[in-house]
């Protein structure tokens, strides 16, 4: 199989791959600040508002196996350069009249085009820079979500500012016209991963794949939530729009400071679990305070921000470590993300459907609480020296004890 062509600018490469990352989470971050103007425009309830961010989860786990196909058959390059054509033409769209139906539409190729771009960079980036793939997983998620952030806090602003408040909306398809460019120049033109050198181990066969794709899939399902319905919690605490949006930007911003320090601090240690335990105890602790002290809004969503910011890229870390090939890591990292962000894409409906039945998120908090809990008993399981063992078939190690 024919070589991938080596990076000649790895310092511009690395600046594109973070640039890509801007790009994957304003689309969703920018409904839940503008979500009164949408319901009051489209006539939506919370349960209808909420499929803006379960659909394009759930379009995202299963666009992650479609990023795995598009990577054997036209290489990461070409994926990329579909995914954040996707994503700006899903955003520009945003500038039609509003309705629920397009809106929905826009959503669902949004969450196609993040699928795809999520699935190709992990591995992309074990490929490339195989020696700081917990730096640069770092600075990539939280591109992430700085991007995420920058959406929450400029979508109600430009809504205000300018004649029409779907600017608030669309207007973000400017970072899919600065990232293309900077892609198309930066990364190498790599054979496409066809062949059977390059066929999956089959992860369904694999307890462990499973393990990690539940682990990703309740730390996304948190941050789906949060994305979806933090914003109108505060609103209904009394807060105005613009308030709820800068708190969803604080969090966001706090996912940032710790999206960047966690993988950094941790990158000499192969074993993640002391580090899953941090973040996961800050989750649980800003999940619980929002139920039993809502108005200390600042403190617990400051966690549960650093919590979430850090799990995010540990969990992404701690899937590549299972393989030394980066090839099956980045077919690990997609399995992982699409089955995770199947799980994940429950959340924000369930979360909806429970406020518009009791007229409150507490019980959604206290239920994703609950999940949080019980990743803390799973961290235990994810000793480095297992990692080998782990991601082998039940039947081949029966195989080996015979």
């Amino acid at each position: 199989m024919k070589q991938d062509t080596p990076v000649q600018r790895p310092l511009w490469l690395a600046l594109s791959i973070i640039l890509v990352g801007l790009n994957l989470r304003p689309t969703l971050a920018a409904i839940g600040p503008l979500l009164d103007q949408l319901r009051h425009a489209t006539g939506m309830s919370f349960s209808d508002a909420s499929l803006l961010t379960t659909l394009p989860v759930a379009t995202m786990g299963a666009g992650a196996f479609l990023g795995s196909w598009l990577e054997r058959r036209a290489g990461a390059r070409q994926g990329v350069v579909i995914a954040l054509l996707l994503i700006l033409l899903s955003s520009a769209l945003r500038w039609l009249p509003a309705s629920f139906g397009a809106l929905l539409a826009t959503a669902l190729m949004a969450g196609v085009g993040i699928a795809l771009a999520q699935a190709l960079i992990p591995g992309f980036i074990k490929q490339h820079f195989p020696h700081k793939v917990s730096a640069l997983m770092g600075f990539y998620i939280t591109a992430i979500m700085g991007g995420a952030s920058l959406a929450a806090a400029g979508a109600p602003w430009l809504a205000s500012h300018s004649a029409h408040w779907q600017n608030g909306l669309a207007a973000w398809a400017a970072l899919a016209i600065l990232a293309l460019p900077c892609w198309l120049l930066s990364a190498p033109r790599g054979a496409p991963g066809g062949g059977s050198a390059a066929r999956a181990p089959q992860f369904s066969q694999i307890p462990r794949a499973w393990l990690l794709a539940f682990y990703f899939g309740i730390g996304t399902a948190v941050y789906a939530s949060s994305l979806a319905w933090l914003p109108a919690l505060f609103v209904q605490l009394g807060w105005s729009q613009q308030q709820g949006g800068l708190m969803l930007s604080f969090m966001t911003g706090m996912e940032v400071v710790s999206g960047l320090t966690i993988p950094l601090l941790s990158a000499r240690s192969h074993d993640m679990r002391g580090w899953l335990t941090l973040v996961l105890l800050a989750v649980l602790a800003g999940l619980l305070g929002m139920v039993l002290a809502p108005h200390g809004g600042l403190l617990w969503v400051a966690l549960l921000g650093l919590g979430v910011g850090g799990l995010f890229p540990l969990t992404m870390i701690l899937t590549l470590h299972h393989y030394e090939d980066a090839r099956n890591a980045g077919q690990l990292s997609a399995f992982v993300q699409g089955i995770g962000y199947l799980i994940a894409a429950v959340a924000p409906f369930a979360a909806g459907w429970i406020r518009d039945a009791t007229s409150s998120f507490n019980l959604a908090w206290l239920c994703l609480a609950l999940l949080i809990a019980g990743l803390l008993v799973l961290t235990r399981r994810f000793a480095p020296q297992g990692y080998a063992e782990a991601m082998q078939t039940p039947a081949a190690v029966a195989a080996q004890t015979r």
